[in-house]
């Protein structure tokens, strides 16, 4: 008869994984009217974005960046805080979500490709064109003390790639992130969310501490951190829903908090 879960011996219990933690996923914040202008949904307004930071606030959350979110969780500490990325490298970061993260005490990772300094989003061919960082922008956002990741080299579905091209995109964006800023980048985050598992392995060989993703499903783990998408749309409530539904999924994984 098997044995009551209650009485049995801890060390034959099984071991539940922790929950992965809530981390949100912006790209650009910038003006716009027409949702034409935005074909994509990944541009909020500074107004929208502000809003959203500010519920935060209000159900007692602050938004940080992963890898501060990481070092909080290890230590038993991040029960409050949620994790914040930012997408591609635009230079609107700087100008536009830098104040208003700096305005309510936030922080976030920003994850940048170095192999497109100072270009635009050339593999949305739908547009708008939005500018990349410079050297001197993604400088600019770790000397403010936002978190640096890698997003590769080019922005490519590296689950197409081969493995020398795999290799170059997460080594080589790690080298010249660790060139431009003085520090290695802990962070790597798929282009498009795309990945399998043997870009999951990839990813932890080139010596990433952890990886984001949207919904990596099985693959879920330090190295695919499953993200929530937030849009113009997201206010008060849809943000409450997207929170519980994160909250659900991790439950149906058979997770503890």
């Amino acid at each position: 008869m098997p044995a009551d879960t209650d009485t049995a011996p801890a060390a034959v219990r099984p071991t539940r994984r922790a929950a992965a933690p809530w981390v949100l996923m912006y790209h650009s914040v910038a003006e716009f009217t027409d949702p034409a202008e935005d074909p994509y949904g990944i541009t909020v307004t500074p107004r929208a974005l502000e809003a959203q930071l500010l519920w935060l606030r209000s159900r007692g959350l602050r938004g940080v960046s992963v890898g501060e979110l990481l070092r909080a969780r290890a230590a038993g500490r991040a029960e409050r805080l949620v994790g914040l990325t930012f997408d591609d490298g635009y230079t609107d970061f700087l100008t536009r979500a830098l104040p208003l993260l700096r305005r309510h005490g936030c922080t976030a990772t920003l994850f940048v490709l170095p192999g497109r300094l100072g270009v635009d989003n050339v593999w949305d061919p739908l547009g708008p064109r939005k500018p990349l960082l410079t050297a001197e922008g993604i400088r600019q956002a770790a000397a403010a003390g936002q978190e640096i990741g890698s997003h590769g080299l080019l922005h490519q579905d590296l689950t197409a790639a081969s493995d020398d091209v795999l290799r170059q995109e997460l080594r080589g964006s790690r080298d010249l992130l660790r060139e431009l800023t003085g520090t290695v980048p802990a962070g790597f985050c798929y282009p498009y969310g795309h990945l399998d598992a043997r870009v999951v392995a990839a990813t932890r060989a080139a010596g990433y501490g952890y990886a984001c993703a949207i919904d990596p499903g099985r693959l879920a783990g330090p190295h695919a951190l499953p993200r929530t998408h937030v849009s113009q749309a997201d206010g008060a409530a849809r943000l409450r829903i997207k929170q519980l539904r994160h909250q659900t999924r991790e439950l149906r994984r058979g997770v503890r908090p």
